[in-house]
């Protein structure tokens, strides 16, 4: 039986990162958006992981970001992977969703995220107008996209940061 639950790094982490490798190898490391969780920690009580008979199939992990001068809150989703069996069955729209709704419900007020516009659109991502967030780092600016949660995404502005 299929189940999305909040992570619990005790059962959970060693899975996790397994996949994330699996799915992205190495150079995932590389990437601007490691570069602001090198210097965070994941919200487990927020992230989502789909778990098939005892086993992480899929996941959205969550950190939570500052953005610009007025340093606004906000929750920073991905990266998000899915086993290569279960790709294609919306897994990983699902446990974003759930994320989504799991920031919301603690009181977050807006949600990034980096990726495809044409996946992630379907749950309500918008891409941010060219240059309104600046990351640490080169970023193509057509996969930076924002969601409200429980405030107002629009008005995030400025350099994205670790808190």
């Amino acid at each position: 039986m299929l189940e999305i639950v909040p992570e619990t790094p005790a059962l959970h982490a060693d899975a996790i990162e397994d996949l994330f490798d699996r799915t992205f190898g190495p150079g995932h490391f590389a990437k601007t958006a490691e570069r602001l969780r090198e210097f965070s920690h994941s919200l487990p009580e927020i992230t989502r992981v789909a778990v098939l008979d005892g086993r992480v199939i899929g996941v959205c992990r969550v950190w939570p970001l500052v953005v610009g001068p007025a340093r606004d809150r906000a929750l920073f989703y991905g990266p998000v992977a899915v086993t290569p069996e279960h790709r294609g069955s919306r897994l990983g729209l699902t446990v974003t969703g759930e994320a989504l709704e799991a920031g919301a419900a603690a009181g977050w007020p807006a949600a990034i995220l980096i990726g495809a516009p044409a996946y992630f659109g379907e749950i309500g991502f918008t891409v941010t107008p060219k240059n309104q967030l600046d990351f640490p780092g080169p970023q193509d600016q057509a996969r930076v996209m924002v969601r409200d949660l429980a405030g107002d995404a629009s008005r995030l502005a400025g350099l994205v940061t670790a808190p």
